[in-house]
């Protein structure tokens, strides 16, 4: 086995051996494993990018001319990106979700390994190591956002269960689920390790403290996950460094258009769905401002965001037919 092979192995036994000890974590909270598992994390990171090196030095070929290597890029950034929050913000909790989808598509992506191939004509400009980091690295961005995002709806709709099931105290009753903060009281959260400490907001899932209180242990459960505001303080955060990312990136794909097509803008499938997940995530960020939408709308904004990058990603460039379409 060449070396690029050894570490994409690593990479993936890294993952997935990590992905299960986080799951455990995430269920159990015992501190060691969350220890062993970022460890994993980045044994797995750092093997993915040295083989994406790896390939480029054997090969003299740019390693993200194909699926295989964006795929790769993708699931070492989402994991870069978690690792960064996860040590800044505590974000251990998603990491079982985030490296099993960066298992699944590196294990996908070797399916689409053609070796050390020359890229196609069009492929072969300097705008490929701009255009194509800036676009996989927002991808991966957004994947954390929508794990993130996730676990904020299952919390919440606990919430609303244990709401419907037992009437609240009337003490409690005044901080409900759905919280409204301003601005400056939301950025101030993603700092807190702790719980929220927002006079009565130290807990906004008063149905599952009370359920919690009675022997629930799926709610002694949820109640180990952060509050729902700082759940949707992460989400932003995430999406408000995927957002820039996928803009630059457009703007450079309409740049490398120019120069390969000879117009920036041609309406192709991806150019299209990639302005669809702008947009998108463009209004979650101007809806975030306003206090009536953070919460759970703008978690079913962050997961509908990812679904339309999903398709913008593989749904095109497998599926349809057109200029960035691997099967053509």
């Amino acid at each position: 086995m060449q070396i690029d092979q050894v570490l994409l192995v690593v990479a993936l036994a890294a993952y997935i051996t990590g992905a299960l000890v986080l799951v455990t974590y995430f269920l159990a909270r015992y501190e060691l494993l969350r220890s062993v598992g970022g460890v994993l994390a980045i044994v797995g990171c750092a093997a993915q990018f040295a083989e994406l090196g790896a390939r480029w030095a054997i090969s003299g070929i740019w390693p993200l001319t194909n699926l295989y290597g964006s795929l790769s890029l993708f699931s070492a950034m989402g994991v870069l990106i978690f690792l960064i929050f996860a040590y800044r913000f505590r974000l251990w909790f998603a990491g079982g979700f985030v490296l099993l989808i960066a298992a699944i598509a590196l294990g996908y992506a070797t399916t689409w390994n053609e070796g050390y191939m020359p890229p196609v004509p069009s492929l072969q400009s300097y705008w490929i190591k701009i255009h194509v980091p800036l676009v996989i690295s927002a991808y991966a961005s957004f994947m954390v956002a929508f794990v993130v995002a996730a676990l904020y709806l299952v919390k919440y709709y606990a919430e609303e269960r244990a709401r419907g099931a037992a009437p609240l105290q009337p003490a409690a009753a005044t901080a409900g689920a759905s919280v409204r903060l301003g601005t400056s009281e939301y950025a101030s959260l993603a700092v807190d390790e702790g719980e929220v400490r927002i006079g009565t907001l130290r807990g906004d899932t008063p149905a599952l403290v009370s359920a919690a209180g009675g022997g629930n242990a799926v709610a002694q459960w949820l109640l180990t996950l952060p509050s729902l505001a700082r759940l949707d303080v992460m989400i932003y955060r995430v999406v408000a460094v995927g957002l820039p990312l996928l803009t630059l990136g457009i703007i450079t794909g309409a740049m490398w258009a120019k120069d390969a097509w000879g117009a920036y803008w041609q309406w192709d499938p991806k150019e299209t769905a990639a302005l669809v997940s702008w947009i998108v995530y463009a209004s979650y960020m101007h809806l975030h401002t306003r206090s009536a939408w953070r919460g759970v709308r703008s978690a079913w904004i962050s997961v509908l965001g990812f679904a339309t990058i999903v398709f913008c990603y593989l749904g095109v460039n497998i599926w349809i037919s057109g200029l960035h379409s691997y099967k053509m």
